[in-house]
This record gives C-alpha cells, structure tokens and sequence, in this order.
C-alpha cells in the first residue's frame, strides 16, 4: 500500500494570535506560529500519522519552500521536491480570542515550462511506483486549468486510481478525466453545479450529477454536518451525521478526512467504513489545536459512534 500525493501550490500557514479586531486601529498581534500549510502536507503529514507509505511531489522556492522541507523532515514525510525560482506562497490566518477567524491566502508562484516538465516527469515516474494518486490543492499562478485533468488521465494509463480534492473550473475539468472519486465540500459542489443546495435533497442530487459525470465515487464533506457518499452507476447513496465535538481549529480538517479516506480505499474497505473513519478524523482534527495531531484512540472512539445511514 503506497500512495502519491501532488500538491502544486503548497504553503507556509502562519497564524497570528490576538485579543480582538482593531478596524482601521492597531492590532496587537499576541503571538506568531508557524508550518508546513496548505493542503498536500497536510494529507502527507496524515498519511504517515496513519501508517501509510507515501511520497509527497510539490514544487518549493525560496526560505517558504524550505521551511516546508524542514516540517515535513521533522514529520517523517517522504519529499519529492521540484525546485522552482519564485518564492512559495504563505497563507496568514488571523485567530482573535473570540470571533471568527480571517483569512489570507496568496495566489503562489508561476513556475516555468521547464519546472512544469520536471513536475509531469516525476508524477508519471510516481505513478508506476504507487498504487493511489491523491491531487489536493490549488494551482500555481496562471497555471492550465486543465493541469489535474492531465494528471488523471496519465495515471488510468499507469492503471492507478486517483482522488482528486479541487474546486473551480479545475474539478470541472478534472471530473471529466475520470478519476476514481472526487472529494467536494458543499462550497465547491454547489460552485460546480452553479446553483444553491441549501437542503439535503440538492446535495443528494448534485453529488449524483457529478458522479454520473466521473463514472465513480463522490464523497461530500459536509464539515459539522457529517458526509455523504455517491456512486450514481453503482445506485449507493450513504450518509453519517458528525459527532457533536468542540471545534478548536478547523484549518485543514478536510485534509486529515482525505488522508483516513484513501486509507480505507487502499484497504478495500467497504463505503461505509470509508465514510465513518473519515468523518471521525475530521471531528478528532478539529479538538486539537491548529498544526497538531490528534490521539489515535479518539479517532477510533468516534468512529465507534458514528452511524451510516443508506440513502
């Protein structure tokens, strides 16, 4: 069991702390804390957290790039790296005592013609190596859309499955390719199916669109909400509420989701267990703070709780 995980924009999180929002005043930041971001190490970073062999494949620039390095050293994460020019990108949250938290997340470098070859020739060399493909993550600046539609179609050459985790006009064209499941939250889903889905009923019928349009899975993370799972050819429809937890930190809980799901694909377990260990790692991710890692024993003390409803 083997996994390749390519994130093309990766990021340094950094999270400011402080007492409340200042507007058009000073605010005093309380303290600074900073990691390995964005999607792909964080998945990566799960995935060895789970006991799976893995390869992360990210292109990284400048002092961001390695920080990174470095974390992902320290995590005990296996690194492809593509060395590019521009500087990766750092993402800023903004955390007050109370309140919701902000938000900065930079576009990210553009990498060359000749950094983009060096990313196709090791992702194609990952996907005869590894028996699941995870693409996480946005895009480089000015980067082809079509980028993970290409990713999805080299590996059903290599024979390997793919999840694919994007939003936009990249899971709209990614969906087309094919891959094995795509994992949408209610934002990206609605985006894609460019209407409202404000009650389970549109959930339960987009995510069907969607299916019917990639031939496979479509698991819907639905955040508190719990999740829902669609394969339109297959006529499986299956759904589990979240356990009701005290949310600390929700950065990077659909990561660690997305890590206990390829886990359970690679394991050949049955939907229902894909749905209910995924969503009570999500739930486990959220009582800890930003950048840390929850027992394993609370994970599997919530998946005990959790029930699968079909259809």
């Amino acid at each position: 069991m083997s996994i390749q995980v390519i994130g093309l924009n990766p990021a340094v999180d950094v999270e400011w702390r402080v007492e409340g929002y200042n507007w058009n005043e000073k605010t005093v930041i309380q303290s600074i804390r900073s990691w390995a971001g964005g999607k792909p190490p964080n998945v990566a970073r799960w995935l060895t957290f789970l006991g799976l062999e893995s390869e992360l494949l990210m292109p990284l620039g400048g002092e961001p790039g390695d920080l990174i390095r470095r974390d992902l050293r320290n995590w005990g994460v296996k690194l492809s790296r593509v060395r590019i020019a521009e500087d990766t990108r750092t993402n800023t949250m903004v955390t007050p005592d109370e309140g919701q938290q902000l938000r900065f997340n930079p576009k990210g470098p553009k990498l060359s013609k000749r950094e983009w070859n060096d990313v196709f020739a090791r992702a194609e060399k990952g996907f005869r190596k590894h028996s699941l493909t995870i693409l996480s993550g946005s895009l480089p600046r000015e980067a082809n859309p079509n980028v993970h539609a290409k990713f999805v179609r080299l590996a059903w050459k290599a024979g390997r499955k793919v999840i694919l985790d994007c939003d936009g006009r990249s899971l709209e064209l990614g969906a087309k390719a094919k891959p094995f499941m795509v994992k949408p939250n209610r934002f990206e889903l609605a985006q894609w199916a460019g209407r409202s889905l404000t009650r389970r009923s549109h959930l339960v019928a987009a995510a069907r669109e969607l299916s019917s349009v990639t031939g496979g899975w479509v698991f819907l993370s639905l955040d508190a909400g719990g999740g829902l799972i669609v394969n339109d050819r297959e006529s499986v429809t299956l759904s589990a509420a979240a356990p009701e937890v005290t949310a600390l930190n929700e950065v990077g809980a659909g990561d660690s989701l997305l890590a206990q799901l390829a886990r359970r694909v690679e394991s050949s377990d049955d939907p229902e267990e894909w749905l209910r260990w995924s969503i009570a790692t999500g739930s486990a991710f959220v009582q800890v703070p930003a950048g840390t890692l929850p027992k394993k024993s609370l994970i599997k003390k919530l998946a005990g709780e959790i029930q699968v409803r079909s259809k």
